[in-house]
């Protein structure tokens, strides 16, 4: 039979094509296995471009954006990672675990000729199961100001606990707790600033409410600076300088150099004092202010702030209220920033400008003391899950408590559903709870803990009415999650429990796998 598809084209068929998808995802599911829990490991990844660049993390979507993968069932476990990082912000680890540990079980079921369609149909019924339960286990203080913010305490403490900021983890998870708190409600994170400064130790980070701009102030002008009418603007400040490329000027004396010169600083005077005109005591650019311009403004007892980064001044335009401006001809139509309160302030060894009282109310900075970057960088990871949990939790108030206790509500629940159910699908519902029970086996692993006599015995304490047995991974026994205060934000887990079983459907209905040629570039003679 003569071939259908160009040389260089694959194509894997039945048998083989699943065996691929399995063996891709549950290599995946191993590779992060091992950092989840409070006792999971990091991982280093070294880039092989220019630099080298290495980082140190034990973040599931971190890790597996780092990879450069080739296997396509892989490909889906790496995205649904990177979904659950952009939605809720953790649980990234747990979702690709979850899947893999679901195809696990289902590729046992194919091997004993139970066919997708019915592993998928039980999955399903087992998915609705599990999700019901979650949602009658909830727990809801949103009435109850003192008792949420405990359980918003709780939950950040529980996304730290796996972290590298597990030490101090009461101490961040305060400072998480308030930063998200002034936000009154509100999930976009862009008015909480992270601010990274190498030295000191983690202990040494701070909240403080206000805008932080990592910029020195010019010589000669006002150190402090208070009812601050700010204009953020992007505009060149350099001497308008004749911009017409490759323009040849000749001069037949040396005076007529000076008169261009002069009329390029008349230029420029004009430029400023068109801005000043606003009437401002501050102004924030985004490009270079030269020389010239920086001694009008000093003279005009204006503080100018140049080269402010653009997220800087993104960020310093919505925190002040103001807009950014790029021409200066109508003064009424530009929106000023205003804050209390401008001034120096040191951070270690470096100077920064502290913009207080802003207009933006729930705006603040987070700064962040650490030993070395990689220290820094992954403390900003860890505090970046910690705060997109908890907005999360302030919209949607229900929590669960942690430490495997849903998986293995969510188990018993789904055990009983596969005991009721006649015919094949059954054996899926029971691997599904299979799957559902590996996580706290995972953790307890990982903490180096004898899993099958744990879960056991946890088994055997969920047979109880109202029980709230988990792992407590620090004595290495099973115990209360109420009294241990570990809880977890509803939605994380329901966003890892749908994702999980969507993905590994999706594995299992593939039964061919066709991979391209490469497009061949012609000879253009």
């Amino acid at each position: 039979m003569e071939r259908m598809l160009k040389d260089d084209a694959r194509e894997e068929k039945g048998e083989l094509a699943r065996m691929a998808s399995f063996v891709g995802a549950m290599a995946i599911s191993d590779l992060v296995k091992t950092t989840l829990g409070p006792k999971g490991m990091d991982k280093i990844l070294q880039s092989t471009g220019r630099g080298r660049n290495v980082t140190v993390t034990n973040d599931g979507a971190t890790i597996l954006k780092s990879l450069h993968i080739d296997n396509a069932a892989a490909k889906v476990l790496v995205d649904i990672s990177k979904v659950q990082d952009d939605e809720v912000g953790d649980g990234t680890t747990s979702v690709v675990v979850l899947a893999g540990e679901l195809l696990r079980e289902a590729e046992k079921l194919i091997n004993l000729k139970i066919h997708p369609m019915t592993i998928i149909a039980g999955y399903r019924m087992a998915l609705e199961c599990a999700r019901d339960t979650l949602l009658q286990k909830t727990m809801d203080n949103k009435e109850n100001t003192d008792k949420f913010r405990t359980d918003l305490m709780n939950i950040a403490m529980t996304t730290l606990s796996s972290k590298i900021l597990s030490q101090d983890k009461e101490y961040f998870a305060e400072l998480a707790v308030d930063a998200v708190l002034r936000l009154k409600g509100s999930t976009n994170l862009e008015s909480i600033q992270i601010l990274k400064k190498p030295g000191g130790s983690l202990k040494d980070s701070f909240l403080d409410e206000g805008f932080i701009l990592d910029k020195k102030i010019g010589i000669g002008q006002p150190k402090h600076i208070e009812n601050a009418k700010i204009l953020v603007a992007n505009t060149a400040m350099d001497t308008d300088k004749v911009k017409i490329y490759g323009a040849r000027v000749r001069v037949d004396s040396m005076s007529k150099v000076a008169d261009i010169e002069a009329a390029e600083k008349q230029k420029m005077r004009e430029k400023v004092q068109k801005i000043i005109a606003h009437g401002i005591n501050c102004f924030v650019n985004r490009q270079l202010i030269y020389n010239f311009p920086e001694e009008l403004f000093a003279d005009a007892g204006i503080l100018a702030i140049e080269h402010a980064d653009f997220e800087g001044i993104e960020r310093l335009a919505l925190v002040t209220g103001g807009e950014i401006a790029s021409t200066f001809d109508n003064p009424e139509s530009v929106k000023l920033g205003h804050c209390k309160v401008i001034e120096e302030i040191m951070i270690g060894e470096d100077r920064l400008i502290h913009f207080s009282g802003v207009a933006m109310g729930q705006a603040c900075t987070i700064v962040l003391r650490g030993a070395s970057e990689h220290v820094l960088d992954e403390a900003e990871r860890s505090l970046h899950d910690a705060l997109c949990v908890l907005s999360q939790t302030v919209n949607d108030t229900r929590v669960l408590f942690g430490g495997g206790w849903p998986e293995m509500v969510m188990a018993r629940e789904v055990d009983e559903l596969a005991r009721k159910t006649p015919g094949k699908k059954s054996h899926a519902i029971d691997a599904f709870s299979r799957a559902l029970q590996a996580i706290p086996t995972i953790i307890a692993d990982n903490a180096g803990l004898d899993s099958a006599e744990l879960i056991s015995q946890l088994r055997a304490e969920h047979h109880k009415e109202n029980c709230t047995a988990g792992i407590d991974v620090i004595t290495g026994t099973v115990g209360d999650m109420q009294k241990l205060g570990i809880q977890e934000s509803f939605k994380v887990k329901q966003a890892i429990l749908l994702s999980a079983t969507e993905a590994a459907e999706m594995i299992l209905r593939v039964d061919e796998i066709i991979t391209c040629a490469p497009r061949r570039r012609e000879d253009r003679m």
